[in-house]
């Protein structure tokens, strides 16, 4: 399944349902204009390992799979956009959650607010999921 919404100058929320804020597409145009590569989209994915169980992953990729949701999201200048992709295994894992990018006295970082994480450990890039779920 492939959904891809519609260009908007404000944050998405999607058929997806996963929530893609502005300011995290404005940081991912930002980082692939650095790579000068306009090809790049950011993948979003799950892989198993870290404290908890699961652990999100990020990366560029120019490929869209045929099974990747695909979420694109303006950016404030209301010029260009970024597509985030996520592939269908990580789907899963991640409906409603929210990809944000924020600022703040800790620093700066992408920040992922997921309901379907049971736990989380310390460093907030690993979760684990309850097993009786049937997400």
């Amino acid at each position: 399944m492939t959904a891809v919404d519609n260009i908007q100058n404000k944050d998405t929320h999607n058929e997806a349902d996963i929530y893609f804020s502005v300011s995290a597409a404005d940081k991912v145009a930002s980082l692939i204009e650095e790579e000068e590569n306009p090809k790049l989209n950011l993948r979003v994915y799950i892989t198993g390992g870290g404290c908890s169980g699961f652990q999100y992953g990020f990366t560029f990729d120019e490929n869209i799979a045929d099974d990747d949701t695909v979420i694109e999201q303006a950016c404030s200048n209301g010029e260009s956009s970024v597509k985030l992709l996520v592939d269908s295994m990580s789907y899963q894992y991640l409906q409603s959650a929210e990809i944000d990018y924020i600022q703040s006295i800790q620093g700066e970082q992408f920040v992922i607010r997921n309901p379907n994480a049971k736990t989380t450990c310390g460093c907030g890039s690993s979760f684990s999921i309850d097993e009786d779920d049937d997400s």
